[in-house]
């Protein structure tokens, strides 16, 4: 910040320059500066490229994948990893995958009470697809994996990108992008024995197809989420997506189509309030500033006393020059402090250029009224680049997250392999 305090004519102008450089270093280093850290860079072996949402344990470590890097044999970049960090962000273990137990972990781990984890991987397993048609795998405590379902060939899901949900008895929630009897993708359940079912097969028309980040549910065991494109009847690849419930007897219902204005390719896993309303992110629609898809939008679904929902665009990306609050929010999940502010990422934006001469992401928060500020601009060089994926926050409100690029940028040269990072508030 510049000193408000005026100079005189007569002060020298030695004095005045000095002045302007110690106003410019500081200026250089906001307070988002003081508050990001780096916990951990990725190098090829340990990892390469992490896609997917962290989870935390009570003592503080962090478990995550990576879709590429690794030991695994899957042309140059490795099939992808999972992993544990402790709170300081060193790696307590690695599990590479190798194909036949999966291949690229895009979506992120979820842990249970025990400390198993679970994920999804987008190929491997079954080679009944061209790259395998993907897995559902058991992590246990020490890395050691299980693979629980491989998916085969149509009409049984393919490609399963998909962050995962449980329920009490152990059952495994997700979806995927592709397979089930239409082509467009599938809800499924895998349970604690590894027998799957689809619960519902997309039909590429009202019901949406396509780019499912995973489900939240509800105490009745509802499942909530989107798909990335469809609607109205609408070819697959001409709607602009919806949000869906799915009841326990497998009836999906379509609670909202988007219409670009008020969003477009919705991409985010949900969030509910204690209020029941919905919470999320669409990939475009909104602000066209930054082309034919537009620049992404964050909206909130409100419950009404007649069964039908209401959306309201709480924010369109891509409102500042050149993009300086963000562009194009990612995957999600989204995260909320004890003050109602919900924080997110966006792969693009910001006010760094230096990701091959295009923006590199930032790190947002919206507070109660729609306001949005930005916590974090990337830089592509050690903090990272291009945040794909949501935020994990403890009880103290720091944040916890990944960037897919930039850390060691001779890994993967120009971009490098990603970074974890923390912000504390």
């Amino acid at each position: 910040m510049r000193s408000k305090k005026p100079f005189s004519a007569g002060e020298s102008t030695f004095v005045v320059f000095m002045t302007l450089l110690v106003a410019l270093a500081i200026a250089t280093q906001p307070v988002q500066a003081q508050k990001f850290k780096v916990l951990h860079t990725f190098h090829g072996p340990n990892g390469d490229g992490p896609a997917g949402v962290l989870t935390r344990d009570s003592e503080g470590n962090l478990y995550g994948t990576t879709e590429a890097g690794g030991t695994g044999k899957c042309g140059d970049f490795g099939c992808g990893t999972a992993f544990k960090l402790d709170k300081t962000g060193k790696q307590v273990w690695l599990h590479s995958f190798d194909v036949t137990d999966g291949e690229e972990p895009f979506a992120g781990l979820l842990r249970d009470g025990t400390g198993k984890l679970y994920g999804t991987t987008d190929y491997g397993g079954n080679t009944n697809c061209t790259s395998g048609c993907g897995t559902v795998f058991k992590l246990d405590g020490s890395g050691r994996e299980t693979v629980l379902y491989k998916f085969k060939a149509p009409p049984d899901g393919d490609t399963p990108e998909s962050l995962l949900t449980r329920d009490k008895l152990g059952n495994l929630y997700g979806t995927t992008v592709l397979g089930g009897e239409s082509g467009y993708g599938t809800v499924f359940r895998v349970n604690k024995h590894g027998k799957e079912n689809v619960l519902h097969n997309f039909t590429g028309g009202s019901d949406g197809c396509l780019r499912g980040p995973g489900l939240i549910a509800d105490s009745d065991g509802n499942l909530y989420g989107v798909a990335g494109s469809g609607g109205l009847g609408a070819l697959c690849d001409q709607g602009y997506g919806v949000v869906f419930k799915l009841d326990p007897a497998h009836n999906l219902t379509v609670l909202y189509t988007f219409g670009f204005s008020d969003g477009a390719y919705p991409g985010s896993v949900l969030l509910f309030d204690k209020a029941g309303n919905l919470y999320g992110t669409t990939d475009g629609g909104g602000n066209s500033a930054c082309g034919f898809d537009g620049c992404g939008v964050f909206f909130e679904l409100s419950p009404q006393q007649d069964g039908s929902w209401t959306e309201t665009r709480l924010y369109a990306f891509c409102s500042e020059s050149g993009c300086a609050d963000g562009e194009e929010p990612a995957t999600g999940p989204l995260v909320r402090d004890v003050a109602g502010n919900i924080y997110g990422t966006t792969i693009f934006g910001g006010t760094s250029r230096s990701c091959n001469g295009g923006t590199c992401g930032v790190v947002f928060k919206l507070d109660g009224s729609g306001k949005e500020t930005v916590v974090h601009n990337f830089t592509g060089g050690v903090d990272g680049a291009s945040p794909r994926t949501g935020l994990a926050m403890d009880a103290a409100g720091s944040l916890y997250g990944v960037a897919l690029q930039g850390g060691d940028n001779k890994c993967n040269p120009p971009s490098g392999c990603g970074t974890v990072f923390r912000i504390v508030p």
